[in-house]
């Protein structure tokens, strides 16, 4: 069975950083691209970053530039989100998502994905 896996959530003061892994079990990360969604109450879930099969492709939000990274070894099957310089709005449930086929541009903007993960909690407060 296809399943994806967040850690990495937490509390952490603004100005801090946190790094998000997704674990893939029950297949193999190499032939998806990956993408980090999150959904903050009373919001819409948004596209954070996305990241093709190779790594050589990623697509950030605007609002996550310069802030955030996404990276992926696919020898170890996991996918991760280094979150630094962390503010108060990025406060959130944080999801990973794969799909075998779908570009990082249209996974993140409409995310259209095919497994999701249960998601990781964010908080940024002091």
């Amino acid at each position: 069975q296809l399943q994806l896996a967040e850690s990495g959530g937490g509390l952490v003061q603004p100005g801090g950083s946190l790094r998000l892994s997704c674990a893939a079990s029950g297949f193999t990360l190499d032939y998806y691209a990956i993408g980090w969604f999150r959904q903050a109450p009373g919001k819409e879930r948004e596209g954070v970053s996305c990241i093709s099969r190779s790594g050589g492709i990623t697509n950030y939000a605007d609002s996550v530039k310069g802030r955030f990274t996404i990276s992926r070894d696919n020898a170890k099957n996991v996918v991760y989100l280094q979150m630094n310089s962390l503010k108060p709005e990025d406060t959130a449930v944080y999801y990973c998502a794969a799909d075998p086929s779908r570009t990082v541009q249209a996974m993140c903007r409409l995310s259209l994905v095919s497994y999701w993960g249960q998601g990781t909690q964010v908080t940024v407060s002091s």
